[in-house]
């Protein structure tokens, strides 16, 4: 037998790589025509029970209907999803691994000094999939029904009146902020843990204010337990068609929602991101789909990869520009 190695040298040496990246090529392609083979993860950096937890469930079990594997959630938490983040980031760009992404993600990029991850550049965008509004609820004991009212009583007592956040730099956080920049008003801010305990030191007029989701304090604000101002979005919203928006409340322009996406390690191949995003789609346009989401206070955002990216980057600069102007970033 002839060695053709010692033969022919550097020959057989470059025919040799060159056989073996064709044969890497052709593997890498098999491997993404037959995408998935294998479980899909979704990383959820939150408690199970949560918005982010239940809609990354729901969305994610279609999907995986859809392109026929099975997709399992895993709960990451701490460090307001940072940790579920970063574990995405470092995370193999093969489209088994995905990243449950909140507004919240877009705050750490500039509230974290600890941080390893940028949108863009380690992770990236594979479709949206939920929003909601915010609602402006006070306490009775406040005194106001009307956002000109709470205007007038903050401008009057500078820095007495309180509001209740879910931590800082949460969508609670954020949304009160930009109101107090919109409006010229200092609110104070009251850091929680979580959102349970905001609602119930809201119910009890401990803290008097809070732009809170819908779902958890609907039908608080129907009782009259608590007072319903104004809702965040672009335009009313349907479980309070009664109520205005703040942008009609005077402060054009104004438009807050929390949000929920699907993200993948940044290197994950074309074709796999296009396959997950139409599955993302077509979970979304389920009506047991939608029927979830609005149990849990949200609509379906329908929009491909490029939508999600556009969408994020706007996000990140409006909120950029509150956390810089607040000095959040300091803190």
């Amino acid at each position: 037998m002839r060695d053709f190695s010692k033969l022919h040298g550097r020959r057989a040496i470059l025919v040799a790589g060159a056989l073996g990246i064709a044969l890497a090529a052709t593997g890498a392609a098999l491997s993404q025509s037959s995408y998935p083979n294998r479980p899909i993860r979704i990383l959820v950096g939150f408690a199970p029970g949560g918005p982010s937890d239940i809609i990354g469930r729901v969305v994610g079990a279609k999907m995986g209907e859809i392109m026929g594997t099975q997709v399992i959630v895993e709960n990451k938490t701490g460090a307001g999803g940072a940790i579920a983040t970063e574990a995405a980031a470092r995370s193999a760009p093969d489209g088994y691994t995905l990243l449950n992404t909140p507004v919240a993600t877009v705050a750490n990029e500039f509230l974290s000094k600890t941080i390893k991850y940028e949108f863009g550049k380690d992770i990236i965008a594979v479709g949206p999939q939920a929003e909601t509004a915010n609602i402006l609820v006070v306490h009775p004991s406040l005194g106001v029904k009307s956002v000109a009212e709470l205007v007038k009583l903050a401008k009057g007592k500078p820095g007495e009146v309180q509001y209740a956040t879910a931590g800082r730099g949460s969508a609670t956080h954020l949304t009160s902020e930009l109101f107090n920049m919109a409006a010229g008003v200092k609110t104070m801010a009251v850091h929680y843990r979580g959102g349970g305990d905001t609602v119930k030191d809201l119910l009890s007029g401990e803290v008097k204010m809070m732009f809170s989701s819908i779902a958890p304090v609907q039908q608080f604000v129907k009782d009259g337990r608590l007072i319903g101002l104004a809702t965040t979005g672009p335009k009313r919203d349907p479980a309070f068609p009664n109520l205005p928006t703040v942008a009609e409340s005077g402060y054009p322009g104004f438009d807050v929602r929390l949000w929920i996406g699907l993200t993948a390690p940044a290197g994950v191949p074309k074709d796999i991101i296009n396959k997950l995003a139409d599955a993302n789609r077509k979970a979304l346009e389920l009506p047991e789909v939608q029927k979830a989401l609005a149990a849990q206070g949200f609509a379906p955002m329908l929009g491909s990869a490029e939508d999600f990216d556009a969408f994020y980057r706007a996000e990140r600069i409006k909120w950029g520009k509150v956390i810089t102007a607040t000095g959040m970033d300091k803190e």
